[in-house]
């Protein structure tokens, strides 16, 4: 009998990247898995560890600015990012991870430049104004309910794509990436994105795309009341600000 290996999630630098609660996005992934029948792995790396080339999915969050340098320079000297886009995994970046995956950012009050992991075509510079509340963005390229995407997002920064990024979605409610009514960037199998939520426990067909990235196959159909309720609930309120 061949035995399948466990999908395994790697979830990057909790102890920089960890403060708004966006490890959830690693839960979600691996229970939407398991659900399923597939065996599943959730792999937390520190910085000063290797990260493991063997994941499937890489996932990084939050944090403030000291963190994303201290972040961004652990991780460049690692490589391990790159050479997971270069086979194929799926790489999920909330906020300051978002940053971080893109060409430069900007940080403290000197708008201080970093230089970024360049796997996203983005550059962020320091808006004149925080976006802190609930968001709705509509998906690039979907149609129905699961178009509607909802997150609680806290940044400062805005963000511009270059040619070769993709919108994730188009902002109905909120700032997103701010310069032109987008939010997020997508690149092949690399997905950067403001809200936090965790945003894949808002929006279940997110998380499937995911996976479907870094599995390269279809998902079937996946049934949860409860999760459809919680998504009715948070599209609620935040189309209530809307209206």
């Amino acid at each position: 009998m061949t035995m399948v290996a466990p999908v395994e999630i790697v979830l990057v630098y909790q102890s920089l990247l960890g403060i708004y609660g966006d490890r959830g996005n690693a839960t979600v992934l691996a229970k939407r898995l398991q659900w399923r029948g597939y065996e599943t792995t959730v792999t937390v790396v520190e910085p000063g560890d290797a990260l493991p080339d063997t994941g499937q999915v890489y996932l990084l969050g939050g944090g403030e600015d000291a963190a994303q340098i201290s972040a961004v320079d652990a991780l460049r000297a690692d490589g391990g990012l790159h050479r997971a886009v270069d086979r194929g995994a799926a790489v999920f970046a909330v906020c300051a991870g978002y940053q971080i995956i893109g060409y430069s950012f900007t940080v403290g009050e000197r708008d201080e430049e970093i230089e970024g992991l360049g796997l996203l075509d983005v550059t962020t510079t320091r808006g004149p104004v925080r976006a802190v509340g609930e968001i709705l963005t509509r998906w690039h390229g979907r149609e129905g309910d699961d178009a509607l995407l909802t997150g609680f997002e806290n940044h400062g920064g805005y963000t511009t794509l270059g040619p070769s990024a993709t919108p994730l979605a188009r902002v109905e409610v909120g700032v997103g990436n701010a310069a032109d009514g987008t939010e997020g960037a997508i690149d092949g199998s690399v997905i950067g994105t403001y809200p936090h939520g965790p945003v894949l426990a808002r929006n279940p067909a997110l998380a499937d795309h995911v996976l479907q990235l870094a599995l390269g196959e279809e998902l079937a159909p996946l049934p949860r009341p409860e999760i459809d309720e919680l998504r009715r609930q948070r599209l609620a309120a935040v189309l209530k600000r809307k209206g």
